[in-house]
């Protein structure tokens, strides 16, 4: 089985500690060499500028459901020329009253072209096999919904 590293990186930059003011700045060093700048969500005392959690564990389906729906689309010989998506993550309370990223949304618009694009039937077909096999979102307690915008050919 393949296995994924990163580094993370927070140092205090302040003369005190304290739980409502501590910088909530740090970086993330992925494996090809990126950084990524993070913080918390701006409701919890983060930097507005700077990527949070709750976006990168979105992005990190989103792109992960992505890349699985392009496999199986090729598979199928379907030619997609462009994939977007407008993913939202809402936060609620799981069972226990804690907090958590309860509802995780992906709106993919897949434009395809060659001399059989496939119906919306067929695209909803192959959102669903991506859903069952994204590595992410088989890792996630969160409801996962997949709400196509539309077909584009």
């Amino acid at each position: 089985m393949s296995t994924f590293s990163i580094f993370l990186n927070w140092q205090r930059t302040t003369p005190d500690f304290d739980h409502k003011t501590f910088d909530r700045s740090h970086t993330w060093r992925l494996a090809g060499g990126q950084i990524v700048q993070g913080s918390a969500a701006p409701d919890y005392s983060g930097d507005p500028n700077m990527s949070n959690p709750e976006e990168a564990l979105l992005a990190a389906l989103s792109s992960c459901h992505m890349l699985t729906f392009l496999t199986i689309a090729a598979l199928r010989k379907l030619t997609v020329d462009r994939y977007e998506d407008e993913p939202l993550a809402e936060l609620g309370k799981n069972a226990q009253g804690k907090m958590m990223v309860s509802r995780l949304t992906l709106r993919p618009l897949v434009a395809f072209s060659g001399a059989n694009p496939p119906d919306a039937h067929t695209v909803n077909e192959l959102h669903r096999k991506a859903k069952e096999n994204c590595f992410i979102g088989n890792s996630l307690l969160s409801e996962m919904v997949i709400e196509p915008r539309s077909v584009q050919a």
